[in-house]
């Protein structure tokens, strides 16, 4: 396959099987984007859309992809980034340099996880409260 220096959007509800080379399959359902690695390697490139991980620009019919793509574990080891549809290739990064990515990465997620609810803890302790009373008072009007 050979490498593709566009991506042409495509808005779709889920990711086909058949993810085709040069383009862009996002999915707004299901907050993720999909393609094929821009180097030709043909392998399938997953990117979450969220706060801490990738978001998706629409301008005009053109989308761009941010931040850039890194394919660190992929035998290619390929970046890029992808803006208004355009494949920009980026410069290599050193083992030390894509380390500290990867551990930003993670502090970005533990920061911008949406807290965890504890209303529904609190609501359940209060429907407790609630059914005790309940049965209390019950009791009471037997006696």
């Amino acid at each position: 396959m050979a490498p593709v220096d566009r991506l042409q959007p495509r808005f779709v509800e889920y990711i086909p099987d058949d993810v085709q080379a040069g383009v862009l399959y996002i999915s707004r359902r299901f907050s993720t984007a999909t393609h094929l690695c821009c180097c030709g390697c043909g392998l399938e490139v997953v990117t979450p859309l969220n706060p801490a991980k990738w978001g998706v620009v629409e301008r005009n019919g053109r989308v761009s992809l941010t931040p850039s793509v890194g394919n660190w574990s992929f035998p290619c080891r390929s970046h890029y980034i992808v803006s208004d549809n355009r494949v920009l290739w980026a410069s290599s990064m050193s083992p030390e340099a894509i380390t500290a990515v990867q551990r930003r990465d993670v502090e970005d997620a533990v920061r911008l996880a949406p807290p965890r609810p504890i209303w529904g803890r609190r609501l359940l302790a209060g429907a407790l409260v609630a059914w005790r009373s309940t049965i209390a008072a019950i009791r009471e009007l037997w006696r």
